[in-house]
């Protein structure tokens, strides 16, 4: 069992996402774009970054797709893919990656559902949300990964649970 955070949307506040990732402890750290900080930020050593509409730094990848864990994520920020529309244009990106996961951000708002064997997970923004639940502050999502399962559960600012937002997916089991 490992954790993950899922993370984006931080607009130049460094100090969330240290404050997040020493009071989450995760194994590993994804960061969806617009984090306006540079590709060489200590922050982001052995973390898995892309570039948002509002990052400068060429050095930061546009997608990765990284398997970690026996699972293939599709992570970008989702301008590119049009998510402010709906998710047509990056299920067919994930469809082209067979990714199992798809985190994203841009929109500011968070999302976990499941759509064509595909887990879809927007952390929403850790410092401007947007939308049903802009007045929890900024959220992250941090997913637990078991055999059979991804656990996602939000979390805010002050790295505390939101009851309400727990998704638990079934892995697809490959053989």
């Amino acid at each position: 069992m490992t954790r993950w955070l899922v993370i984006s949307d931080n607009h130049g506040d460094r100090d969330i996402l240290v404050s997040l990732k020493a009071a989450l402890k995760p194994d590993t750290i994804f960061h969806c774009g617009d984090s306006e900080m540079t590709a060489d930020d200590p922050w982001f050593k052995d973390a898995y970054v892309v570039q948002g509409n509002m990052d400068f730094d060429s050095q930061l990848p546009l997608v990765q797709t990284p398997t970690v864990d026996g699972c293939k994520v599709l992570l970008t920020h989702g301008h590119y893919d049009e998510v402010h529309w709906d998710l047509t244009k990056l299920k067919l990106h994930a469809d082209q990656e067979q990714a199992d996961l798809v985190f994203f951000g841009h929109t500011h708002e968070l999302a976990a559902q499941e759509a064509g064997g595909h887990v879809f997970v927007n952390p929403g923004s850790i410092s401007q949300p947007r939308g049903e639940y802009r007045q929890l502050g900024g959220t992250c999502a941090l997913i637990t990964v078991t055999p059979t399962a991804w656990v996602v559960q939000y979390y805010t600012r002050d790295a505390q649970p939101v009851p309400d937002l727990k998704f638990t997916f079934t892995r697809n089991q490959k053989g």
